[in-house]
């Protein structure tokens, strides 16, 4: 039923900017709530950003609060990540992922549906 792809990945110096999209194939999308997660070689999967689709709610992880933006075009049903002012600790394969529920969660757990990632490499 729905795959998620996303693209925007790359690698760029510290300081930078990189904006990450997450779109749907095939059927159609009927996502509720959108989010962003990251993980590092032999580290957890670790919350990022998550957006109900209408913008009612939004929340983002510690780490990059006041440095990232989540987004939605619900035209297109794609969701953005606009990551600013990288750091090296940033350096991970982000992913996104859907749950159809409109209670917004931080937790990798609740989402059903997921795309194959893309690579964010952040040098010093």
């Amino acid at each position: 039923q729905v795959r998620l792809v996303e693209s925007g990945g790359g690698s760029v110096q510290a300081g930078g900017s990189l904006r990450l999209s997450c779109a749907p194939s095939g059927n159609a999308f009927r996502a509720y709530t959108l989010a962003w997660f990251r993980q590092a070689p032999g580290k957890e999967r670790e919350f990022v950003a998550a957006r109900t689709w209408n913008g009612g709610n939004t929340r983002y992880g510690d780490s990059v609060k006041g440095r990232f933006t989540i987004s939605s075009d619900n035209s297109e049903n794609t969701t953005y990540l606009q990551m600013s002012s990288l750091k090296p600790e940033d350096t991970a394969v982000y992913t996104c992922a859907v749950r159809r529920n409109w209670v917004l969660s931080t937790t990798p757990q609740a989402y059903v549906f997921w795309g194959q990632g893309t690579q964010v490499t952040v040098s010093s």
